[in-house]
């Protein structure tokens, strides 16, 4: 414990940094904008991407403004329009996300009234009676708000933050009195000003609510403010006056979560809500909020006309008459823009260009559908609390494990973390903060690894000094990454040794100068040992021309007697490919032999109080050395053991006889392998099948079957060195039987 309190009280120093992000104490701004980019990405994967036939968007397109002149329209244009949609085509509601600030003069009416009042014709009873006749077809103000009285249509407005914001038009009553929310901390948006619609189609309308979304600190519209407290009045969105209205205009009330649930000190306000009567009896509609209560916009999908959220129509085309009227009978009409010069595009996490209306759009059919997704004030509470638990565990527990552990541990902690942010997100709509704790996590992780590098490397370095006197370079790395893992005391273990041997080395080093001899011995040991480097493999030494290597320690390997036979393969094509370069110097080609066996040995620092040497002793030790010897008894390459031969499935092997060798009275099967099973022709096959058949009537001292299927073998081969040396031993066998107990073992009396 006391090694790794540095290690500990550093992770707690990171999580107290976290723990005062999470409680709002001041923000760090890159977990704030990982937030946003989680919360958007979750946003895209869980849309429904399904279009709401419920709403359509009454578009002032490009199309309406080049028919119908540049915004804003005449307002008898605009009653027009309104008389066809509510006579002519029978929608429900319309809601305007515009606003009617200033007075419509486009008829001339002000220019007559000025005459009538104070110009040349003021005293013309003619005139005036004539501009009091025309008053009505020519007020296009009255003309509009006319056309509105009685019906459900909802107008919208807006509230400015700006410093110096003017204060125009007429506003709505406040939604709720004033005093409701007395007692509660919430976190209220500060404005200074307003813009709302004239006093005449303020009284006209059914009702009105402000437009203003709130964007975020990277530009992302994210959530719209329910209720806005503004001058000591609550004033409720567009989207909620639109549905309320729906609803035939029911009270509006806080909710807060009772006691028991959280603590009495919690004040948070967590949803409006609303009851209407359905017909089927009274239920209540709730619209869950954030501690500025503000809602998060649920939406449906892409933006736009092409989008496939709401159908768009042309108000050019309601103006003409060209819309089928199934298309707009009994829907909910947004009257919004999608022109670029009407500056109502926003960025929002499911596009950047994303028409303004379309944002209430989804707003009103997630009321009237109840689905959204909910940010409660007590999630700040939840945030502090997760990250609590989360990192006292990981800053425990992460210095007592190793790298692969640690590394472990931190991808279980974080797969964790997202499916649990994930489950709460999909199947209880709650939306937590994700990034602060998967940084958490990755920051932890990354300290425990950078001071286990930095400070912990230092008694590493020093493992990998004491055990690069024994072991070979390419594994001290390995093992340097756990040292408790590796000790030089000797142990039992399976491995599997190789033993290699150049043939006639004495009769090439007489041929060659001493510095062509240590050039050519130099390129064959660098050569063979880049071998065995490759696969893995423990050089334990050099003896003259000789080399020995060993698999599975210090490092083990459960396929150490694959790697060995691989090894073996590689080093004769390596040794060829040598020759070439010989051939080319003029120097003397090479054949080598190799012995590969397999068994359970000593391995370890062994040696004297002189010198010692971490390498292997036993049995299974001697005898690949004694066929390393026989390679040359046989004509081949490589000897392998049997027990090397019983474990390594994907190697052709031919067996070549059974041996006793000098030392041993239990006789061994040995083996040629002569390639990768995948690499295996039908020839090859075909001539082991003779061939074990040929061994089969060998050891049954059937001699004409055996001559027989040399002879096949022979013409299927005529290089192989084995068929002739069985083909002469048949010979010394007739003149000489065996007798009956003959065991068909071949007995070496030498080394």
């Amino acid at each position: 414990m006391k090694q790794h309190i540095v290690r500990i009280g550093l992770g707690l120093l990171v999580l107290s940094l976290f723990l005062v992000h999470a409680a709002e104490f001041f923000n760090i701004r890159i977990i704030s904008q990982l937030d946003a980019i989680i919360y958007d990405a979750r946003v895209r994967l869980t849309m429904p991407a399904t279009p709401d036939e419920r709403i359509v968007i009454l578009d002032i397109d490009e199309k309406s403004l080049g028919k119908l002149g540049r915004w804003p329209w005449s307002r008898d244009k605009m009653a027009e329009l309104i008389d066809k949609l509510f006579t002519q085509y029978g929608v429900v509601m319309v809601g305007f996300d515009v606003v009617f600030a200033e007075p419509d003069v486009s008829s001339g009416i002000r220019t007559l009234e000025s005459l009538a009042r104070d110009g040349a014709l003021k005293d013309n009873e003619q005139f005036r009676g004539e501009l009091e006749r025309l008053r009505p077809a020519l007020d296009y103000d009255a003309r509009f708000a006319k056309a509105m009285a009685g019906k459900p249509v909802v107008l919208g407005y807006y509230l400015s933050s700006e410093d110096n914001a003017e204060k125009s038009g007429t506003l709505p009553p406040p939604v709720m009195p004033s005093g409701t929310f007395k007692g509660r901390t919430i976190d209220w948006f500060k404005w200074n000003g307003h813009g709302a619609n004239l006093e005449v189609f303020q009284k006209s309308a059914l009702a009105s609510g402000l437009f203003n979304p709130i964007v975020d600190l990277d530009g992302v519209v994210r959530r719209v403010p329910m209720i806005s407290e503004y001058e000591g009045g609550y004033y409720e969105s567009l989207s909620l006056a639109m549905f309320r209205a729906l609803l035939g205009s029911p009270n509006l009330e806080p909710g807060y979560p009772p006691e028991r649930f959280l603590s009495k000190n919690y004040q948070g306000l967590e949803w409006l809500e609303m009851k209407s009567n359905t017909g089927s009896g009274v239920r209540a509609f709730r619209i869950p909020v954030d501690k500025t209560v503000s809602a998060l916009v649920p939406y449906r999908g892409r933006g736009g006309p092409k989008g496939n959220s709401f159908r768009y129509i042309s108000l050019a085309d309601v103006y003409e008459g060209k819309v089928a009227q199934a298309d707009l009978k009994g829907k909910i009409a947004l009257w919004g823009t999608t022109a670029p010069g009407l500056l109502d595009l926003r960025s929002t996490p499911v596009g950047e260009a994303y028409p303004g209306v379309e944002i209430h759009a989804n707003l009103l059919s997630g009321m009237m559908s109840q689905n959204f997704k909910e940010r409660p004030p007590f999630t700040l509470g939840a945030e502090v609390l997760l990250l609590s638990f989360g990192g006292i565990v990981l800053a425990l527990l992460l210095p007592f494990l190793s790298p692969m552990r640690a590394t472990g541990v931190a991808i279980a902690g974080m797969l964790l973390i997202i499916g649990f942010n994930y489950f709460v997100y999909t199947r209880m709509d709650l939306v937590l903060p994700l990034a602060a704790s998967l940084l958490l996590t990755a920051a932890l992780f990354t300290l425990n690894m950078a001071y286990g590098y930095f400070v912990e490397s230092r008694s590493k370095r020093e493992f990998t000094a004491l055990f690069g006197q024994y072991v070979p370079p390419e594994l001290v790395d390995e093992m340097a990454r756990d040292p408790s893992k590796y000790s030089m005391e000797p142990k039992a273990a399976d491995l599997t040794i190789l033993f290699s041997d150049v043939r006639g080395f004495t009769t090439i080093s007489e041929s060659l100068s001493p510095g062509d001899l240590a050039s050519y011995i130099n390129d064959y040991l660098t050569g063979m040992s880049a071998v065995i480097s490759k696969n893995r493999g423990t050089l334990d030494k050099y003896i003259g021309d000789a080399v020995m290597a060993f698999w599975g320690a210090p490092v083990p390997d459960a396929e150490h007697a694959r790697q060995g036979v691989l090894t073996a393969l590689e080093m004769q094509k390596a040794a060829a490919e040598l020759n070439e370069k010989f051939r080319a110097k003029g120097w003397p080609t090479l054949k080598i032999g190799i012995g590969v066996n397999s068994g359970n040995v000593r391995v370890g620092d062994m040696g004297s109080k002189v010198r010692k040497a971490y390498t292997v002793m036993g049995d299974p030790v001697n005898l690949a050395s004694r066929l390393e010897g026989r390679t040359k008894e046989y004509g081949v390459g490589i000897l392998v053991g049997e027990a090397t031969e019983k474990v390594v499935k994907d190697v052709i092997f031919k067996e070549l006889d059974r041996i006793r060798v000098k030392g041993k009275n239990e006789p061994v099967a040995i083996y040629e392998p002569l390639c990768m099973e995948s690499e295996a022709d039908k020839k090859l096959k075909d001539e082991l099948k003779i061939w074990r058949d040929a061994l089969k009537a060998y050891r049954a001292q059937a001699w004409d079957q055996v001559e027989m299927n040399l002879l096949n073998l022979q013409r299927m081969n005529p290089d192989c060195y084995l068929y002739e040396k069985y083909a002469e031993r048949v010979i010394q066998f007739r003149r000489n039987p065996p007798g009956p107990n003959w065991d068909g073992v071949t007995t070496f009396d030498e080394k």
